[in-house]
């Protein structure tokens, strides 16, 4: 069977669960973005790519390919065992009696020469094999167009401490349609979200992850959390945020002292010096003298004064956002909690 050349709304439309992804491009590139479940198969390394990318500029395109080839040859036996061991790693496409008819999709940047030489070889050796016009590049504006769409939200909202992370999981538990914007953007929205141990994914990638949510859920009502546009170091696309800052809002109205209690509980592992230099970061908000006394206390194992100062703060911040969205009286929904329950209040949302 030819190498068949797909669009990427084709592409989006194929079951992303029965067909091997390979995007041929370096490793740089693949590192720095890419599509979401996509296994990275480089043509060419790092340096390879800069060899071939400068002679096809300052030569000619021919003497780029030649280079290229000599590059390609000694891997090509290689890449076709490494294609033999994903398709037998894989759970599903292994439960495929012939591994030469699983689909396999293959892309570079732009859809050129690259996932041309792969694609050739796979279907030399007999398999199923796709190519994505436009590559990668179409791919991105697939994402940027998602973002231009108008989606249902429901928004829950409430200070920080709230546990709207909690209700979000106890929600998708309920059969609700549910994006967690943290998750994604591997943060937890504030001063002192880092995730230990985990990288923030680049900006571009952020959105590769949650055009495909989006993807999937377009038709539906997604609950969200109400994030501010940055997590971290990361924006939401602004016209997906603006979407949301017009949304409905479900408070959850939990008492400070709560709350507090569920920061402390939370927050309370994380290493002094962590926490240190976290309340640094946000010193020029806090201002000098709550600073220094939030670091005092922590100094002085006193978490929970610490923790006091600074919900104040993070309070006061959150009020200003939730009442700068327009028309918010109509938008904003209360929902009275007694205390920091994922279970209690998702029900409270659901019956409101």
């Amino acid at each position: 069977m030819p190498v068949q050349k797909i669009t990427i709304d084709q592409f989006a439309a194929m079951p992303r669960n029965n067909f091997l992804l390979l995007d041929v491009r370096s490793p740089a590139e693949y590192t720095h973005a890419h599509i979401p479940g996509a296994f990275n198969l480089p043509l060419f390394s790092n340096e390879e790519r800069k060899v071939v990318g400068t002679s096809y500029k300052q030569e000619s395109r021919e003497n780029a390919i030649k280079i290229g080839l000599t590059y390609f040859g000694p891997k090509m036996l290689a890449m076709v065992e490494e294609v033999e061991k994903l398709i037998e790693a894989d759970k599903y496409l292994n439960t495929i009696n012939d591994h030469k008819s699983v689909p396999i999709v293959v892309h570079c940047w732009r859809g050129g020469m690259r996932s041309a030489a792969v694609a050739w070889l796979l279907d030399l050796y007999g398999y199923n094999v796709h190519t994505i016009i436009g590559g990668y590049k179409a791919y991105r504006n697939l994402v940027i167009n998602q973002f231009e769409l108008s989606y249902n939200f429901k928004v829950i909202g409430g200070f920080t401490g709230s546990g709207k992370t909690d209700v979000l999981t106890m929600l998708s538990q309920q059969g609700e349609t549910v994006i967690d914007l943290e998750d994604i953007a591997k943060h937890k929205g504030s001063a002192f979200g880092a995730v230990a141990g985990v990288m923030q994914p680049s900006p571009e990638m952020f959105e590769n992850l949650l055009a495909e949510e989006l993807m999937k859920y377009k038709d539906k009502t997604i609950w969200v959390e109400d994030e501010s546009q940055r997590i971290g170091d990361i924006n939401m696309p602004i016209k997906l945020y603006t979407l949301k800052q017009q949304s409905p809002v479900y408070f959850l109205d939990i008492p400070f002292e709560e709350r507090l209690n569920y920061i402390v509980k939370g927050y309370g592992k994380i290493t002094k010096d962590k926490l240190v230099n976290s309340i640094i970061r946000i010193k020029k908000r806090l201002g000098g003298l709550e600073t220094k006394t939030a670091i005092n206390c922590l100094l002085e194992d006193d978490i929970k004064g610490c923790f006091t100062i600074l919900l104040k703060y993070y309070d006061k911040h959150y009020q200003k956002g939730l009442y700068s969205r327009d028309n918010i009286n109509a938008l904003l929904k209360t929902i009275p909690c007694n205390t920091v329950d994922a279970k209690e209040n998702t029900i409270a949302i659901l019956d409101s």
